[in-house]
């Protein structure tokens, strides 16, 4: 099983593959002209605009949701492996991932916006959606949207649920089949809630768990300030092969930086128009503006956050290039993962790490398994179209507990192999897809920023803008509109 689980990886992380992340990154911040710099006010902003409505929720509900799945076990065991596997020069890469992919996040994120629906009642969108009204294949959407729903129903779920069974055994000695059993009863009580359950319980605990992830990081490199310099100098030279100690690993720092970095901020992955689509706003660029921000607030803030601190403590091992010899041995039996982490923190400040990063990967983890829900939930409502889909997404709802249980109780290293190979087909299938599909959100863009320079409150019209098949915009929202206003 895990060789075969190993080979397909091989196959859909290859090199050219990794650089073509990158660079589709690249070609949309070129295309949008480095929006992610340009309107990074409006981000800001526009998080904290709009409403909930009996369709959708509101602009910082779906951020919230978004940010469920982004902010996960990839910021605190991700960049704990990244710096393992390819040196501290991988945060550097991270950080890279980060900002050129906050183009693609923009792009994917409009897309699922403009082509979105009103399904039972509520807004359904996503890749699936753009694909097939967008290009125009069935064949491919479908494709999509199975690969999705294996991905993040059966092989992605492990990935969290492994992590926080990992964090409370390392720090409370607690059983991890304890832990299953809790994650399941948990869980089904907010998924069998709905969507806006889901969007409730995202909004209040994920401000709560990043803010309070970071303070305790900034307390870490405050104790450690004379370090700052040498630490930041340490990232760069790793990044560029210029180290003495890594500079032999610089194609593992840029492979496992922008794997781990797609991993956590899910940039070009296909998740995050999922959410973005759900949102209540009157222009499509609104939300893909700030499902962009989320990206920085992933990687910039949270997995730095986890880099600073296991950084400025020394809490790492990294292995050479064979995968097996050690550069730097500095932390003897750990594991890559949450480990360093919680040995970072516990450096720091002694009888606190091990309990603060197990708590933190409960929450964080715990999250985005609600988001993985929240998605696959999503391509079940595409695949069942205009058929009775009470059955599939109940059928749903225990294949992902059950998943959420056995990954609990399964090994590391499986579980992120397995992971691996779930986000490897979302991110092929939706890569060629906003690459195909660019041209309409890069209208919706140039609309809303001609619309912000004649002093309005940007409204799409997908008609005006020559932008076919978007019928929620053409029909739906004029109609919606009239009515509040009547």
């Amino acid at each position: 099983m895990e060789a075969l689980v190993n080979s397909l990886n091989g196959i859909l992380w290859s090199t050219p593959v990794i650089y073509i992340c990158l660079g589709i990154g690249l070609l949309f911040s070129v295309l949008t002209r480095f929006l992610q710099i340009r309107h990074i006010k409006d981000m800001v902003l526009l998080m904290f605009r709009g409403k909930s409505s009996d369709a959708g929720v509101s602009s910082f509900q779906a951020l919230s949701i978004a940010l469920s799945g982004r902010v996960g076990t990839g910021n605190i065991a991700g960049t704990a492996t990244a710096i393992a596997m390819g040196g501290p020069g991988a945060v550097f890469w991270m950080w890279t991932i980060a900002f050129i992919g906050a183009g693609s996040a923009f792009v994917e994120s409009t897309l699922g916006q403009i082509y979105k629906v009103k399904q039972d009642g509520i807004y359904r969108g996503g890749p699936a959606y753009y694909i097939e009204k967008g290009i125009g294949k069935k064949w491919f959407a479908v494709l999509f949207a199975v690969s999705a729903l294996l991905a993040m129903s059966l092989l992605m779920p492990g990935i969290q649920s492994n992590s926080i069974a990992l964090g409370l055994e390392n720090a409370f000695g607690m059983s991890k089949v304890l832990t299953g059993v809790i994650l399941v009863v948990l869980l089904g009580a907010i998924i069998f809630g709905g969507v806006k359950r889901i969007a409730t319980v995202a909004q209040y605990a994920v401000p709560f768990m990043a803010i309070g992830y970071i303070l305790v990081a900034l307390i870490i490199v405050g104790m450690n300030i004379t370090e700052l310099p040498g630490v930041i100098g340490l990232i760069f030279s790793s990044a560029f092969g210029a180290d003495s100690m890594f500079g032999g690993i610089i194609g593992s720092a840029i492979a496992w930086g922008v794997k781990r970095g797609i991993y956590s901020n899910e940039a070009g992955q296909g998740t995050g128009p999922h959410a973005a689509a759900a949102a209540e706003v009157s222009h499509p660029a609104k939300q893909g503006l700030v499902q962009a921000f989320s990206v920085y607030i992933d990687t910039l803030f949270v997995c730095s956050a986890t880099a600073f601190m296991i950084l400025f403590t020394g809490s790492f091992n990294t292995v050479g290039s064979d995968g097996k010899t050690f550069l730097t041995e500095n932390l003897p039996g750990v594991e890559a993962g949450p480990g360093f982490t919680q040995a970072a923190v516990e450096t720091a400040i002694p009888g606190f790490g091990a309990g603060f990063v197990a708590i933190s990967l409960f929450f964080f983890a715990f999250t985005t398994i609600m988001a993985y829900y929240y998605i696959a939930e999503t391509n079940i409502a595409y695949l069942t179209r205009g058929k009775d889909s009470k059955l599939p997404m109940f059928i749903l709802k225990i294949v992902i507990l059950a998943a959420t249980f056995y990954g609990s109780v399964k090994t590391a290293s499986l579980a992120w192999a397995l992971g691996d190979v779930g986000l490897g087909l979302m991110v092929w299938l939706n890569l060629i897809a906003i690459v195909l599909l660019a041209k309409p959100a890069l209208i919706a863009l140039r609309d809303y920023e001609e619309q912000k320079k004649q002093g309005l409150d940007p409204v799409f019209n997908s008609k005006k803008l020559g932008i076919k098949n978007a019928e929620y915009w053409e029909e739906e929202y004029t109609f919606d509109r009239d009515k509040e206003v009547s």
